[in-house]
């Protein structure tokens, strides 16, 4: 939703009427435009939507008994959305001006519709009550319980509009209001204040003060079980923040920390709101050759965070082994029939607990699955109904020698093709791997809850939590050709 035009007029019982503050959203503008094409109705000077308001409303001409353009039958009211005819072309009309009214102020504001003709039903478009909860906002910031409407007090009101609309409406969408029974000052910052509220922060929160911050690590991986091609993987990892607390500019600091002998942590990028950095945090690149001088922590990140939540910073890490080692043979034993061989070896340092763990084998350019008769050492298979694909469900636990077997033989003589895949021709196939691993990072890296400190006027409970998870995780069948990578794995 967006606003094309907003209108504050004040009033004395239909007398000394003027506009008191206008504003007009241009980028806004130009996409009514576009969608209107050739029905396109400008926005008029405030002049004469002054005068069209005013007649709308009754408020103009109230000693006439009788005004075509007001009192006539074929005219129907429908506040708070009302219909301007700007001229007396079918063209020439605004739709739906909407407009609150309050004491000596009239609010008044023009949503961009997108829908076309006919026109949609009100009650339909998500505009209309977002155009009217941000002029309640407005109105309640102008004369709000308490606030005097005099000539001094509301035009000391006034002035806030431009910061105000800066903050909640910024290029005419609506991002917050300030809540209704507020005080006039609520998110918005005095004028003239020592603190301004930045950019991503847009608006103030109001309640219980809570910071949660999740480090979530992915592992990417390629094995071939070839001696003759380099098995590849990699790690990177994301900080995601979500800072519940009071205050126009609140302040919190996440620590992130490394074991002792932890891989530092390479190509860092963090979000706008961090305030400063120690640069040598920003130059360590996986690119560049190993170096034992690298800053390896702890990584401290200030911030001033946005009310939603948001990616505090990602990161990238070389650790010396992936965490589930593979082989995978297939063979053809007949014209139709496979023999498979899987093997999977949970590392020693990957805490044996997974939300879930489970690999995939599908198998390409072949006719359906008649007949499966593999067995598996731990966990159980599923054949799903398409019949191209195996998945073999591993649970939540390794067995105690961490290593898990598949054998058996598959028949293909199903009724019906599988899917199809260029780059699996006759035995070229894989196992895809899909795993996650709670409060557990390859790279050791951690955030402790104690750590994080948070400057604002109310105590905040702080949660943290850190997993493992995996994506892009194959094993290829060692047996045939597979897809090789001659460098570095890209994020």
């Amino acid at each position: 939703m967006s606003l094309r035009a907003l209108w504050i007029i004040t009033h004395e019982k239909g007398e000394h009427v003027s506009v008191r503050f206008s504003r007009r959203f241009p980028t806004v503008e130009y996409r009514a435009k576009s969608l209107a094409g050739t029905s396109y109705q400008a926005v008029p000077e405030d002049s004469t939507v002054l005068k069209l308001l005013l007649t709308e409303l009754g408020l103009a001409d109230p000693d006439k008994p009788y005004v075509a353009q007001r009192d006539d039958c074929l005219n129907q009211q429908r506040t708070p959305a009302l219909e301007l005819h700007v001229d007396s072309s079918a063209k020439g009309i605004l739709w739906p001006v909407l407009s609150i009214s309050r004491g000596p102020l009239i609010l008044a504001c023009l949503p961009l519709v997108e829908a076309g003709e006919p026109r949609p039903p009100l009650s339909s478009l998500l505009s209309v009550s977002q155009g009217l909860t941000l002029l309640e906002g407005l109105q309640n910031v102008l004369c709000g319980s308490g606030i005097k409407t005099d000539g001094d007090g509301l035009a000391s009101r006034l002035a806030l509009m431009p910061s105000v609309l800066q903050q909640v409406c910024p290029l005419g969408t609506p991002l917050d209001v300030p809540q209704v029974g507020a005080p006039s000052t609520a998110g918005v910052p005095a004028a003239g204040g020592s603190q301004r509220q930045p950019a991503w922060r847009t608006g103030q929160h109001r309640g219980r003060a809570v910071v949660s911050v999740a480090l979530t690590e992915t592992v990417r991986c390629m094995q071939y079980g070839n001696p003759s091609k380099q098995d590849l993987w990699d790690v990177y990892g994301t900080v995601t923040c979500k800072c519940e607390v009071e205050g126009v500019l609140p302040s919190v600091t996440v620590t992130l920390a490394l074991p002792a002998n932890g891989s530092p942590l390479q190509d860092i990028l963090a979000h706008p709101c961090v305030t400063s950095l120690d640069s040598s945090i920003l130059n360590a690149s996986s690119v560049d050759d190993g170096d034992g001088s690298a800053f390896s922590g702890p990584y401290k990140f200030p911030f001033c965070p946005p009310l939603e939540p948001f990616k505090l910073c990602s990161y990238t890490s070389q650790v010396p082994v992936p965490p589930i080692l593979g082989s995978f043979q297939l063979k053809q034993e007949e014209e139709h029939q496979l023999r498979v061989c899987v093997s999977l070896k949970l590392h020693e340092s990957v805490k044996n607990t997974f939300d879930y763990c489970e690999a995939r084998l599908p198998f390409f350019n072949r006719d359906q699955m008649s007949s499966v008769e593999v067995k598996v050492s731990s966990g159980h298979l599923d054949v799903n109904k398409e019949k191209n694909l195996l998945v073999w469900v591993l649970g939540q636990k390794f067995p105690k020698s961490r290593e898990v077997t598949m054998e058996g033989g598959i028949r293909f003589s199903g009724p019906l093709p599988g899917p199809v895949d260029p780059l699996c021709a006759d035995l070229t196939a894989y196992v895809k791997l899909y795993f996650k691993v709670p409060d557990l990072t390859l790279s050791g890296c951690s955030v402790d809850q104690h750590s994080v400190q948070v400057y604002s006027c109310a105590k905040p409970k702080i949660l943290t939590c850190r997993e493992l998870q995996s994506k892009e995780y194959f094993i290829w069948n060692s047996t045939a050709p597979a897809p090789v990578s001659s460098g570095r794995m890209m994020l």
